[in-house]
């Protein structure tokens, strides 16, 4: 009898309630529904209703002040955001019926509110890009120094437990890496500089680490189909691409795994797939997956700002991203970007010039110079150290002539680039390395112009020697 009633009512609430604009639902006396009409099922994403408790329709934050109204001991009138969404855009009021139960009336306020989510955005990343400006090389100089103090505990001989917990160290550090890099690249935009890379054999070595990234139990697959096709982006940006891509794998997939990278020729583009076997992006998310700090994991720490930056590197390039997911089965980014009509021929590398004199290394954080230096001697080379440019510029006047330079960019007083220029008036054909936290495309751009390599921080010795080595082969031309 019970059940014939609750039909019954039902039926009467379709009636009434069937073709109104707003949301509407019928509760029982602890607070599930028994019906919704059709607005209310749009408003929730197409999910069927019927059963779940009406706090499901909220965001966790705002479940227990809907529990209060409906207790009849909140508020009347609920301002509150929707499952899944960032910004609040719903309003609800609850009715006590005669016969038991409840009418809830949901209001959707979203329009007004999607429209105010570019001009929020774009405050925060005002407020952010100051943020980030003030700290992201004292940051990048925290991360070199964990960096180079588990190489240092390296050397030193470790047990296999030992060695597995320095590289979980190091591969903190370096995600902390590329946390700085998204949010630089999100706060300043930068033009993507003119390089090139070949997509499979990037993909193929950056395997390694995606494999760590995404933990055992997901299985990674690659099926390269783009042999020796080049694309407009450097290996930087695919780094940080695959690996924000992964990351969000490994988290749809914690109980294990399949995560494909997939590559394929289409006319005049590359096409890159990522594919994994997750639980699916639900369908109220997929809109906003490349807003800015838009995220489903804030209370597990997502940021909102990995795939942002996905968008923001593919459409630098001149590429797009095509998204397709589906509930319990996975979720698909397929990328499109333009090949470059004939790959780019690696020039022939010149011999190693010869260095007439000491490595003048010049760093203010005295951990970081400590570090550059053992990282130097292990090499058997004894640097020439200074804390300053004005410290360096003294220290030459009773060293012999410097072979290289070492130096950060940020410095107190005189800045490592104008150092740069002034013992390159004294010797033109100084090679030169300026570390700097701030690694971006314009700025290698910018100093590349003026014959100095770029060395991001935070950076460890393979990536010390590699910018050895490299400004070596180059021949400073004046």
């Amino acid at each position: 009898m019970p059940d014939r009633r609750a039909a019954q009512r039902a039926a009467s609430f379709q009636c009434l309630f069937g073709g109104t604009p707003d949301g509407m639902a019928l509760l029982d006396s602890s607070g599930a529904i028994l019906a919704a009409n059709p607005a209310l099922e749009r408003l929730a994403g197409g999910e069927a209703l019927r059963g779940l408790p009406a706090t499901r329709l909220l965001a966790p934050a705002d479940r227990p002040a809907l529990a209060a109204l409906l207790a009849g001991s909140g508020q009347r009138d609920l301002r509150a955001r929707p499952a899944g969404s960032g910004l609040g855009a719903w309003s609800l009021t609850s009715e006590l019926l005669a016969g038991g139960g409840r009418l809830l009336r949901v209001l959707d306020h979203g329009e007004g509110d999607r429209a105010e989510v570019p001009a929020v955005n774009a405050s925060r990343l005002e407020m952010l890009g100051r943020l980030t400006g003030g700290i992201v090389h004292d940051v990048n100089n925290l991360l070199g120094i964990i960096r180079g103090a588990a190489e240092a505990v390296r050397t030193l001989g470790l047990p296999p437990a030992g060695e597995a917990e320095v590289k979980g160290i190091e591969d903190a550090a370096r995600r902390g890496a590329v946390l700085i890099a998204e949010l630089l690249a999100l706060v300043r935009p930068q033009k993507a500089a003119p390089c090139s890379i070949v997509l499979d054999a990037a993909i193929e070595a950056l395997a390694p680490l995606l494999r760590r990234l995404v933990g055992k139990a997901v299985r990674l697959e690659l099926l390269p189909g783009a042999a020796g096709l080049a694309v407009r982006l450097g290996p930087e940006q695919l780094d940080r691409l695959l690996m924000n891509l992964a990351v969000n794998a490994g988290e749809a997939m914690a109980e294990g795994g399949c995560l494909t990278i997939a590559t394929r020729q289409a006319p005049g583009e590359a096409v890159l797939e990522v594919r994994d076997t997750g639980c699916g992006i639900p369908p109220e998310a997929l809109p906003h997956i490349f807003d800015p700090f838009f995220t489903t994991r804030a209370t597990e720490g997502g940021t909102g700002l990995g795939l942002a930056t996905v968008r923001d590197i593919v459409g630098a390039a001149g590429g797009r991203v095509v998204v397709e997911s589906r509930r319990g089965q996975g979720t698909c980014f397929r990328i499109h970007l333009p090949r470059l009509e004939a790959p780019v021929e690696a020039a022939p590398r010149p011999a190693p010039t010869g260095e007439a004199g000491p490595i003048l290394l010049v760093e203010d954080e005295a951990v970081l110079r400590r570090l550059a230096e053992h990282v130097l001697s292990r090499q058997g080379q004894v640097p020439l150290l200074a804390e300053s440019a004005e410290a360096a510029l003294d220290l030459l006047e009773r060293s012999p002539p410097p072979g290289l330079l070492v130096s950060d960019i940020s410095l107190p007083g005189m800045d490592g680039r104008e150092l740069a220029r002034r013992l390159r008036l004294r010797w033109p054909h100084l090679p030169v390395v300026l570390a700097s936290g701030y690694g971006s495309a314009g700025l290698r751009a910018e100093l590349a112009a003026e014959g100095f390599h770029l060395l991001a921080k935070p950076y460890g010795s393979a990536e010390l020697m590699a910018a050895l080595e490299a400004v070596r082969r180059v021949p400073v031309t004046v």
